[in-house]
């Protein structure tokens, strides 16, 4: 059988799913700080006698997501956030440069009212960030900070009002949160 290129319906990203030591903080954090809109909540789920949480998620059999909760984040994606209980949990943040290591970028029309919300709110920004606007390459027009959630995990702000600078060299786009 001719193997084909690519995954059959794929349409676009659903969710990113987030496991946090501290569920309601998380939830503060995301809908009194970020501004995500919550929707529902699940759980408990898994650690009965079965392997399923290990061959559905890959985790330890006995592990067990306490609460789920979906937030909606602007007009694109969703975040899923977890409250698992695990034997084996590893308690410590990946860094970017860790294999697994991620970071979110979120879109804001104005990253200067963004950075001073956050700081605002006490949250750390990232001392490198909020530099100046990328002037070459194909990141040009781009600007951006990362900064820490209150449990450490790395997030970005980014904006590039006037577009980056990769449009004018292809007619192929990104998506973009602009539009």
């Amino acid at each position: 059988m001719a193997e084909s290129k690519g995954l059959p319906g794929l349409r676009g990203t659903d969710h990113i799913g987030i496991t946090a030591p501290d569920f309601d903080q998380a939830v503060d954090f995301f809908t009194d700080v970020l501004g995500l809109e919550p929707f529902y909540e699940m759980g408990p789920f898994g650690s009965s006698d079965d392997n399923f949480m290990q061959d559905m998620l890959n985790v330890n059999p006995r592990a067990v997501i306490q609460r789920v909760k979906q937030f909606r984040c602007g007009s694109n994606t969703n975040i899923e956030l977890f409250e698992y209980e695990s034997p084996d949990q590893r308690k410590k943040m990946p860094k970017n440069s860790d294999w697994g290591g991620h970071h979110i970028a979120l879109y804001v029309d104005d990253i200067d009212a963004a950075m001073d919300h956050l700081k605002n709110h006490e949250v750390k920004l990232m001392p490198g960030g909020g530099g100046p606007t990328i002037e070459d390459g194909p990141e040009a027009g781009l600007r951006s900070c990362y900064f820490l959630t209150p449990w450490g995990m790395q997030m970005e702000l980014i904006s590039y009002p006037n577009g980056k600078g990769y449009t004018s060299e292809t007619d192929r786009r990104l998506w973009d949160p602009r539009r």
